[in-house]
């Protein structure tokens, strides 16, 4: 069976790229020159720099892998550019439950699911639920145990919630920082 088509945002992909760039040309050099500094003081046993710094070298290098990998050939997606009615990746949609509460979810990958920006990773239950449907469907799965139901309201691409996200990238400039990841 062919692996599936890895999708990403624009907006996903510069993020990501910036993180991996952060990591390989700041981070792992710095933390190199640290571990080797250490190791030179001599004992390694006892010297907790050197065992810190061998710990995060592999901590580093396991997002590094990930990353990577991810960003292996990916189909970078503008949902600005997508014409679909129904719901597909890098669709934001509007939803509504039965006490009339709106939710507004943007479906993206899972490296760039981001739930307080009201981004869900396409793999989520939720947006596995949603695939395929249209506004005026209502959808019914559950979730650790509950069962929800909502109806779809709307679906766009690139609409308002979309644009704001890319602008507030846009001004941020894609650059990661350590405090900026979570």
């Amino acid at each position: 069976m062919a692996d599936k088509e890895r999708l990403i945002t624009i907006v996903g992909f510069k993020k990501l790229q910036s993180e991996h760039d952060f990591y390989w040309k700041k981070l792992r050099p710095e933390t190199v020159q640290r571990v080797a500094d250490a190791a030179a003081e001599g004992d390694r046993s006892e010297n907790a720099e050197y065992i810190y710094g061998r710990k995060k070298l592999r901590d580093i290098d396991r997002r590094l892998r990930y990353l990577s990998q991810f960003l292996d050939r990916p189909r970078v997606v503008d949902p600005a550019e997508v014409t679909h009615q129904h719901v597909a990746f890098g669709a934001t949609v509007h939803l509504e439950d039965e006490d009339e509460n709106s939710r507004v979810w943007t479906i993206v990958s899972e490296g760039e699911a981001d739930s307080r920006e009201g981004m869900i990773s396409e793999d989520a239950p939720l947006a596995k639920a949603l695939m395929g449907k249209r506004a005026g469907d209502e959808i019914e799965f559950e979730l650790e145990g509950r069962h929800l139901y909502f109806e779809i309201v709307g679906v766009d691409y690139g609409g308002e919630t979309w644009q704001r996200y890319r602008q507030k990238n846009d001004a941020a400039g894609y650059l990661f920082t350590p405090e900026n990841r979570d």
